[in-house]
């Protein structure tokens, strides 16, 4: 898919292909992959199911499914509004997301309105990546990018993905990305 992506942005339907791409686009398409993967994997998991903690082990006090895709929109929010040098969304609370979203199809709608304020804060990237400010939330405080703002939301919901991915699997859900 990665390759796809950067062949149709290298792609000039007026000549031949760019010698290379700008920081605001290369970002953009990561985010891309990085939205398809994650609306994916929450889209794969039943509404029933958005409760789930998983048991075995050492799992005391971790987030509901739902509640971590909740969580890592919230943080995207935060964090696009960071790089583009916006106040956080107030409902975006301490990284929990909105009190009123609780349903399947209200989470999926956060985090697809999470990618659209993260494609809006890559675009917003430029050659000189200048120093905006601070993020509530960064260990980038007084030293961050808008470049920066963006990595660290798509390392964040990288994270959060890969704890997706064990609760899809003790579901028996196979991950749409391991299809």
């Amino acid at each position: 898919m990665l390759a796809l992506l950067v062949t149709l942005l290298l792609a000039d339907p007026k000549g031949p292909a760019a010698t290379h791409l700008r920081s605001s686009e290369v970002t953009d398409v990561f985010v891309t992959l990085l939205e398809k993967h994650l609306v994916d994997a929450a889209d794969a998991m039943p509404a029933d199911k958005y409760g789930f903690v998983p048991s075995g082990g050492e799992f005391r006090g971790v987030r509901t499914f739902g509640q971590q895709v909740k969580h890592l929109a919230a943080t995207n929010y935060i964090l696009a509004a960071a790089a583009l040098g916006e106040p956080p969304p107030a409902d975006a609370g301490d990284e929990a997301g909105p009190e009123s979203v609780h349903s399947k199809p209200e989470i999926m709608a956060y985090l697809k309105g999470s990618f659209l304020a993260l494609h809006r804060a890559a675009r917003a990237i430029d050659d000189g990546n200048i120093v905006i400010g601070d993020a509530p939330i960064s260990p980038l405080i007084g030293k961050a990018t808008r470049l920066g703002y963006v990595e660290e939301a798509m390392l964040h919901t990288y994270d959060h993905y890969g704890q997706m991915v064990v609760s899809l699997r003790m579901n028996g859900i196979i991950p749409p990305a391991s299809r």
